[in-house]
């Protein structure tokens, strides 16, 4: 995908990291599973960091392992955790390292049907021609069987049963069946390289519950939040800075402003102590919620005032991320601001503390 500028808002892994990825293979001498870009030392560089490579996610290294092993067999992965803690990325860091393609990808939906997921037909060659190989409309299945590569089913619990169901002797026997063509034209058989990166939130299991055949024919890992409250900083500051610059912003907001963020939504997500009075947040108070209120921040900041962001900002930011599933949330914000915040000592948080009258009912 050449054409793919710095004017496109958020382009695939295996574009903005196209150096990264040129210069890992150029040096990988270790061997390389079948079908696979990269060898599995360097696509874990890729994902943490090493090699010449930038770390770009906080993970476990044996989760990153685990997950590779799994794809290189005839097992698929499914990442499962909490919403907002790079499950996503995760599989789109995988897939452009393993296959140098990661927008092989299907959105799980209520609405979502089999056609979406496998092949469609262009419908003015099929009334002109009947059921050819020209008028078939491959969807990301029939790619990623056809070409060797990793196919991405994000929220795979969303969608309906009998979709989900269909994965069942693709991933068990490797072939699609298309009856509509005839002879060989009728069969999509696996290439090399092949396999399913699944997600699911936690919080959504039970929407669609995958069936028992199904969950056997995938390796469940669970991404869990970010442990370390300095890492979690960096990785804020890190992200919000690519952000920013995409937004025109040239500057994250300062350190003290984002360690009150960090330290307040690591607060609101884990819940304070009985005696703290303040309950945890039913909304997601993840790490990519972090990030994104860091962006607003500095937007805010950078084109209302011409500074990098304040404190309050952090305030006015929350109400949207904090009330949005719940509207008994903003009333726990509101408690850890008057009794947890305040305690807190650093201009920073007084100046958060100040801009408690800032979270509207």
């Amino acid at each position: 995908m050449p054409h793919l500028t710095a004017a496109v808002q958020r382009p695939p892994a295996e574009i903005a990291y196209r150096e990264e990825l040129e210069a890992l293979r150029r040096g990988d001498r270790d061997p390389r599973p079948p079908g696979w870009a990269l060898s599995l030392r360097a696509v874990k560089a890729f994902v943490l960091g090493g090699d010449g490579a930038s770390a770009k996610l906080v993970v476990s290294p044996s989760l990153i392992e685990r997950a590779m092993v799994t794809l290189a067999t005839s097992r698929a992965l499914i990442l499962i955790g909490e919403p907002g803690t790079a499950k996503s990325l995760l599989s789109e860091l995988l897939a452009a390292a393993i296959s140098g393609d990661s927008t092989l990808t299907i959105q799980g939906g209520a609405s979502l049907n089999e056609d979406q997921i496998k092949y469609g037909w262009n419908y003015a060659l099929l009334v002109a021609e009947g059921p050819t190989r020209r008028a078939l409309v491959p969807a990301p299945l029939h790619h990623g069987m056809s070409d060797g590569k990793i196919v991405r089913f994000e929220e795979i619990t969303r969608c309906p049963l009998e979709v989900q169901d269909c994965l069942l002797s693709i991933l068990s026997d490797r072939v699609m069946a298309v009856p509509e063509l005839p002879g060989e034209d009728g069969m999509v058989f696996a290439r090399d390289g092949f396999n399913v990166i699944a997600t699911a939130n936690t919080r959504d299991r039970g929407v669609n519950e995958m069936s028992a055949a199904l969950k056997r024919r995938f390796n469940f890992e669970t991404v869990f939040p970010i442990r370390d409250a300095d890492e979690e900083l960096a990785l804020v500051r890190r992200e919000a800075a690519k952000l920013l610059a995409r937004s025109g912003v040239p500057a994250a907001p300062d350190d003290d402003v984002l360690e009150v963020l960090v330290t307040c939504f690591r607060d609101l997500r884990d819940g304070l102590s009985a005696e703290g009075g303040v309950e945890r947040l039913s909304s997601v108070m993840s790490t990519a919620e972090a990030v994104s209120v860091a962006h607003a921040v500095g937007v805010r900041g950078h084109y209302m005032r011409g500074d990098r962001g304040r404190p309050e900002d952090i305030v006015e930011c929350l109400a949207g991320t904090a009330a949005k599933d719940n509207a008994d949330d903003l009333a726990k914000l509101r408690r850890y601001l008057e009794q947890k915040a305040a305690k807190r000592s650093g201009e920073a948080w007084k100046a958060f503390y100040a801009a408690r009258h800032l979270l509207t009912p």
